[in-house]
């Protein structure tokens, strides 16, 4: 019965940093880890890879054989390796799950389709769980930063509850590169509103704000400029006609940020009604977030009940662990990477 994680995410998110960071964590606390790249399109890992998917099929070679585009070309990789589960991929997981000493992290590729349009990552896992009994947890990475966005920062948790509802195995969100998070712009709320995922009424309300201020400003800069050559009651006439222009596209775009905010207000209402989504932190760099992260998984998965621990010293740290306060949760957050919060 070996555990392990499925790290999944959008790409650019740091899905291959993440699984090389964490293996390189488990090894430092005595953990035997292995790494499984699970992407076709991944050249540029950077961890130590056990078993690689392309050794069996990469994109590249599909898209000139078959005449597909990258997106096309990944889903007929995921497709090929669903086809070969038993005969190769069990084959070159058979060192490392032999005695279940080994802790294996699948390092999945990110095109969003393949968790909201296909079953195809759904059936590899359905496998690895019920076939060959793994004990998975599945480990959702998400950049920090696209909380200064309200806007992004809701398709973020409508995705992640998209992934969780699909994939249907113990989940872990986390915001990654916590330590960028300010890097475009300044949270609207505190970071527990966002790892908490709180009422997003608040957040539904300040959508739309500033793009009006940079209209408006667009507008006010780019004015139409008339030819200085016409007489007054030409210029007079031009003055009019990019007034009523400038009044129907100021029109048009009010209509479009009111339709925005209802949009973003149906999302958050699915999002709340579920009450599912909720987020860690973390900077890789960081081995005490790296830690609480480690401890979070293990508990979903339920390896901190000592299942792979020889003297099952584990089950100890279950009493000993998380007692802090909710709010402490995220004080070193507050300490190191808001800039607000450090003025103070």
């Amino acid at each position: 019965m070996p555990f392990g994680q499925v790290v999944v995410g959008p790409p650019g998110s740091g899905k291959s940093t993440y699984c090389n960071g964490m293996q390189q964590f488990m090894r430092g606390i005595g953990r035997k880890v292995v790494v499984v790249n699970m992407d076709p399109a991944n050249e540029g890992y950077t961890y130590e890879c056990g078993v690689d998917i392309q050794d069996l099929i990469c994109v590249q070679p599909v898209m000139e054989e078959l005449k597909l585009g990258p997106n096309g070309a990944l889903i007929y990789c995921m497709e090929y390796l669903k086809e070969h589960l038993e005969d190769w991929l069990k084959v070159q997981l058979k060192p490392y799950i032999v005695d279940d000493s080994y802790y294996v992290i699948f390092d999945m590729p990110g095109q969003i389709e393949l968790y909201t349009h296909y079953n195809v990552v759904k059936d590899i896992c359905d496998v690895l769980v019920n076939k060959w009994h793994f004990r998975l947890c599945a480990v959702n990475l998400v950049d920090a930063h696209h909380c200064t966005d309200a806007s992004k920062y809701i398709s973020v948790l409508m995705v992640s509850l998209s992934i969780m509802i699909r994939l249907e195995l113990p989940h872990v969100n986390i915001l990654s590169k916590i330590d960028l998070i300010e890097q475009y712009g300044k949270l609207a709320f505190d970071i527990d509103f966002y790892t908490d995922v709180q009422d997003l009424s608040y957040l539904v309300q300040s959508i739309g704000r500033k793009p009006e201020s940079h209209i408006d400003g667009e507008a006010n800069s780019n004015p139409i400029e008339s030819d200085e050559d016409e007489n007054d009651d030409d210029e007079k006439h031009d003055m009019q006609d990019e007034e009523s222009f400038e009044s129907k596209i100021a029109k048009r775009k009010r209509k479009y940020k009111t339709r925005f905010r209802k949009l973003n207000q149906l999302m958050a209402d699915v999002i709340q009604d579920y009450s599912l989504v909720s987020f860690c932190t973390l900077n890789i760099q960081d081995k005490e977030s790296v830690l609480n992260v480690l401890k979070t998984v293990d508990k979903a998965s339920g390896y901190v009940f000592g299942a792979c621990e020889q003297d099952n010293t584990s089950i100890l740290d279950v009493a000993s662990s998380n007692l802090k306060w909710a709010y402490e949760a995220n004080d070193d957050v507050r300490t190191k990477y808001l800039k607000e919060h450090n003025d103070e």
